[in-house]
Order: structure tokens, then C-alpha cells, then sequence
């Protein structure tokens, strides 16, 4: 079973994420403790060698062979090698879930474009969604494991109920030698087409949008066929691998604690226990294991996808969309809020809070409110943005009209008491020519 914890980190608090530490399932301590158990191991049998069973001229080599793998341990591009390849894994996981192919559209065009509630449309309806689900069992069963232990042969199929013997002698009739996961879509779009000449679909665009539907619903599984096809290329899972593993094994060597009276510079402490080269294991070996199990999300690991849930959801609710739920409408009657120009359902008292809480009008839109403080402006460089209404009672700055030239002089008022410092909504007169720009084209707008 997918292991869920959504719930437990829907609110940020205090080691929220720590409280998961404790889980056992689908944790990082199941998928890695056999590996960090062999490493510890190995590393503990060499410190043991070197420091109990060599002799003096052999311990000494030994140390300089460990000085020389610990100074060129680091020329192994491990961050950048492991970290493009896991995002690349990761996302690879993701599309493949949203390729598992749901019933959800289909089956909702299907109970309202094909009409009839007597024996033949019923039976049409729970004939072309079971053909929809027959296609992506096969490819279900194509693809994961999971679903190929239930159903190991087309016999369980037929047990189960999504064949009929009749329709699996013409299937395995149909010679091909390719994956026919795709021939149930084909019937389908034959009932279809025989259900539209019958007048049980009303008109072209409604068979059309029910075809465009299907062929979504085929599309999903022609991609879990092509991603379980075609893998991440192996030469980058080698690179990825032995990347990971050259380096761990050079740290054997290379991060041994070293005799201290020799004075080899950085080994001045013998800690015997090398935790920070444990935990360096624990996080690229862990990285890669996270790639391991992601890469085929259709196993039987803690945090493969449910594909056998999915297979019983989509038939169950599929089935009774287009049959128990067709035409079955609850009684229309008037809602409370009939007579209520602003409805407004109500709120528990753990949610009251929400109430006091403003809408959201824009982030602009308490700028009205705010107190604007004067802007000192000297009469010998006025803003281009502060002119008599009067004079320029045509300039538009927002338009592409062509240079205007006013004449006109505009007395200049007294500026208020303080010097020649104004108000910012004070509107001063220039005696100098001063040039507006357009904002929209560039033009020049030129008065004096």
C-alpha cells in the first residue's frame, strides 16, 4: 500500500518533519540498512586489519595509500552526476502516474451522449465501458507486476468478468504480433458507430466528443506501453552506479582514522567510528535508492503505484455511471439561499476566523489610504509630470499624436510658505520649454 502522510504535514509546525523519521515503512531506513550495514562492516574489517594485524612497515604504505584515495576521492562528480539523474528519475515517476489511464471523462460522455434507458442501451453502455476497462487491464497487466500475479493468464480475465468467452476467442483470433491491448478500443468505437446508426447518439458532434474521449483514455495507455519500453538508457544508470559505489570504496581506504604519533596532517584525532562518512553514505546511497525504487513506480515496492486498487475503482465507479446512475436525477427543488442576493454558507467556530478576514481586492487597492508626503521640487527643474490643466487641456501622454507646440504662457503662482519647496498636488507654470514623452510610442510632446 502507497504509504500516505499528507495529513500529517498539512499545517507547518514545530519538527513537523521529524515526527515522519519514526515511520519504518517506506522509509529510507528499510530500502538502505542492509547496504549501510555491508559498508560499516567492511569499514570496521580494514580498521581492524590495519591497526591490529600489520606490521610497522606495512601500516605505513597503508597510511599512504589512504592519504592518496582521500585526496583524489573528490575528483568523482558525485553530487552532480546522482542529482541530474534522481530529477531526472523523479519526473519520469510523475508522468507515469498521470499516463495510468482513468475512466472519469469517458464515462461521463458515455451516460449522457448514448440515450436509452430500455435493455439495449443499458447493454450497449456497460459494453463499451467494460471494453474501456478490458484495455487497460492488458496494459495494466503488460507493466506491473502486481497486476500480472492476479491475472496470469487471459482465463482470469474471463473469470473475472471483463471478457467473455466469445470475445476472447475473436481476440486471440485477431494474429498480431505486437501487445493487442488496443483492440477493446476498437470495438468500442464499432459500438459506437453501430449505436449512432441506431439513433441512440443524437448527432455527430456528440459521437465526436465521445471518439475524442477514447482516443485520450488509448493515448494513456499507448504511453505506459512506450514508457515501459523505453527506459532511462542503461549507460547513465551504470554511470550513476558506479559513480556511487567507486567512491564509497575508495572511502573505505581513504577515510580510515590514522595513527596519530605519525603527524599526518588532518589526523590528529582516532575517533575509530567515521560518522560523517557514514552519514555521506547514508545520503548518496539513499539518493540513489530513491532512483531505484521511482524508476519502475508498477513493482510490488512500499511506494509503488496501487495498481490494482485503481483497476477496481475505475471498473466499479465506471459501471455505475453509465448504468445505475443513468437518468437518475434527484427531485430540483429551491436552494436556501434563493432569496438571498449575497449567500454566505456558514462557518463552525473553529473557522470563525475567516470572517474577520477582509477580501482580497488587489494588492493596489489600500494605496487611497495611505498619507502622501510632500516632495520637495525646485522652480528651476520642475517635474515633467506637474502642468496647468488649462494650458494643456489637449496633450493625451498616453497617445501617438505628433509633437504640439503651446505658446501660451502660464503665470507661475506663488509657491507656499516654507521656500520653493511645494505640495506634490501643486500645479506649477514653466518658463522653459519642457518635453512630455508618450508612453505608448515614443513620441515627444513639447510645450513652453
Amino acid at each position: 500500500m502507497t504509504v500516505t502522510y499528507t495529513a500529517r504535514v498539512a499545517n507547518a509546525r514545530f519538527c513537523g518533519f521529524s515526527k515522519l523519521l519514526w515511520a519504518w515503512k517506506g522509509s529510507i531506513y528499510k530500502v538502505l540498512y542492509k547496504e549501510f550495514l555491508a559498508f560499516f562492516a567492511m569499514y570496521t574489517a580494514i580498521s581492524i586489519t590495519y591497526r591490529f594485524f600489520l606490521y610497522d612497515d606495512q601500516k605505513r604504505y597503508f597510511e599512504k595509500l589512504a592519504i592518496y584515495c582521500n585526496h583524489y576521492a573528490s575528483l568523482i562528480p558525485m553530487s552532480f552526476v546522482l542529482g541530474f539523474y534522481v530529477t531526472l528519475v523523479v519526473n519520469r515517476w510523475w508522468n507515469q502516474y498521470t499516463s495510468i489511464p482513468l475512466p472519469d471523462r469517458l464515462m461521463c460522455v458515455l451516460s449522457g451522449g448514448l440515450q436509452g434507458s430500455d435493455e439495449r442501451g443499458r447493454l450497449l453502455r456497460r459494453t463499451m465501458m467494460r471494453y474501456a476497462s478490458l484495455s487497460a487491464l492488458l496494459i495494466l497487466r503488460s507493466v506491473s507486476t502486481a497486476v500480472f500475479k492476479r491475472f496470469p493468464t487471459m482465463d482470469h480475465v474471463v473469470e473475472a468478468g471483463f471478457m467473455t468467452r466469445d470475445e476472447r476467442k475473436k481476440f486471440e483470433g485477431l494474429h498480431s504480433p505486437y501487445n493487442k491491448y488496443w483492440i477493446p478500443c476498437v470495438w468500442f468505437t464499432n459500438l459506437a458507430a453501430m449505436a449512432r446508426c441506431e439513433g441512440r447518439i443524437k448527432d455527430n458532434h456528440t459521437l465526436k466528443l465521445l471518439l475524442e474521449e477514447l482516443n485520450a483514455f488509448r493515448g494513456k495507455c499507448s504511453m505506459l506501453f512506450h514508457y515501459d519500453m523505453i527506459s532511462v538508457p542503461l549507460v547513465y544508470t551504470q554511470v550513476v552506479t558506479l559513480a556511487v559505489y567507486s567512491f564509497f570504496l575508495v572511502c573505505l581506504i581513504g577515510r580510515q582514522f590514522l595513527d596519530p604519533s605519525q603527524g599526518y596532517p588532518g589526523h590528529d584525532l582516532d575517533l575509530y567510528v567515521p560518522i560523517f562518512t557514514l552519514l555521506q553514505f547514508f545520503f548518496y546511497a539513499g539518493w540513489l535508492k530513491v532512483a531505484e525504487q521511482l524508476i519502475n513506480p508498477f513493482g510490488e515496492d512500499d511506494d509503488d503505484f496501487e495498481t490494482n486498487w485503481l483497476i477496481d475503482r475505475n471498473f466499479q465507479v465506471s459501471m455505475m455511471a453509465v448504468d445505475e446512475m443513468y437518468g437518475d436525477l434527484p427531485m430540483m427543488e429551491r436552494d436556501r439561499y434563493w432569496n438571498d442576493s449575497n449567500p454566505r454558507p456558514p462557518y463552525t467556530a473553529a473557522t470563525l476566523f475567516v470572517l474577520r478576514k477582509p477580501s482580497f481586492q488587489g494588492s493596489t487597492f489600500d494605496m487611497s489610504s495611505r498619507p502622501y508626503s510632500s516632495i520637495p521640487i525646485t522652480s528651476s527643474h520642475p517635474s515633467a509630470l506637474l502642468f496647468h490643466p488649462a494650458a494643456h487641456s489637449s496633450l493625451e501622454l498616453c497617445s501617438s499624436q505628433p509633437a504640439i507646440s503651446h505658446n501660451k504662457a502660464v503665470s507661475t503662482p506663488k509657491p507656499p510658505l516654507g521656500g520653493n519647496k511645494m505640495s506634490f498636488l501643486t500645479v506649477p507654470s514653466f518658463s522653459e520649454p519642457q518635453r512630455f514623452r508618450s508612453v505608448s510610442m515614443g513620441s515627444e510632446l513639447t510645450g513652453s
